[in-house]
């Protein structure tokens, strides 16, 4: 068995016609999930929760593994995160100048992405390929370059007054995944823009595909929780987004990080 605390799984994505690599980074593991496709695993909590920025154990996990005190400290969970036209920097009441500096005024994107359906979201350039892939996206497309989160989030606002801003789970975890022209979407949507955030708009309409390691989906889908369920035991029948698939049920590991968790098969 192999135990550690919990974090996201990591992804590698090779190219539009290989499913992505995903890897359970249990303490010095990195444990290749793809491998035990159709294998009976278990799952188990020791009932520790850490903090995963100050390691402090913690009996409560807030914004997906924090303590309470990094919770309403770190800049990394403050409300603009979420919702980064709310950014007040410009004010002076940023709860972290440097990482504002290394995170938030960075290039980033605003993409395209049928996940449920069409979808607008931001990340940071560097990261979008992991973005799409932790939300499930099937496809997607960059609509717009910025040079920070607050302009990324001016952008996103706009677009989502007229398409969603979100994900539902339970239709992303299914196999009915809708074909939408993107590129004819991008241009109906920058129609919409106000001028002075029209120069942002990207020319780059390639549309980059992914395939997850998930050839079934369960019909009814119940979702797990260490909280109720501290040892699961099923087969992996997938893995989409951050959820682990199994016959009649689905996990989300992004849930609970911070959780110490022992991987056995």
């Amino acid at each position: 068995m192999h135990t550690g605390i919990l974090r996201k799984m990591a992804v590698q994505r090779h190219d539009d016609i290989t499913p992505v690599d995903y890897y359970l980074p249990l303490g010095d593991h990195n444990i290749l999930l793809n491998d035990y496709l159709n294998t009976n695993i278990t799952l188990t909590f020791s009932g520790d929760i850490h903090c995963i920025n100050c390691d402090c154990i913690t009996y409560k996990s807030f914004s997906q593994g924090h303590c309470y005190p990094c919770f309403t400290t770190l800049a990394s969970c403050d409300m603009c995160m979420m919702k980064p036209e709310t950014c007040h920097h410009h004010k002076g009441t940023c709860r972290d100048n440097y990482f504002a500096t290394d995170y938030c005024f960075n290039p980033h994107i605003v993409y395209l992405a049928v996940s449920s359906n069409l979808k607008v979201g931001i990340t940071r350039e560097t990261q979008k390929l992991i973005r799409w892939i932790d939300q499930g996206a099937s496809y997607a497309l960059v609509f717009a370059v910025v040079p920070d989160r607050k302009t990324a989030g001016d952008v996103e606002i706009e677009v989502a007054k007229h398409i969603a801003d979100r994900t539902n789970w339970r239709r992303m975890l299914s196999n009915n995944m809708p074909e939408i022209d993107l590129v004819e979407e991008k241009h109906i949507l920058a129609q919409k823009l106000p001028k002075h955030l029209v120069p942002h708009l990207s020319d780059d309409n390639t549309v980059t595909r992914i395939i997850y390691p998930a050839p079934t989906f369960p019909e009814k889908i119940k979702s797990l929780n260490f909280d109720k369920t501290p040892k699961i035991s099923r087969t992996l029948r997938g893995i989409k987004g951050q959820y682990l698939i199994f016959d009649d049920a689905v996990i989300n590991l992004r849930k609970f990080q911070g959780y110490e968790i022992g991987f056995a098969c």
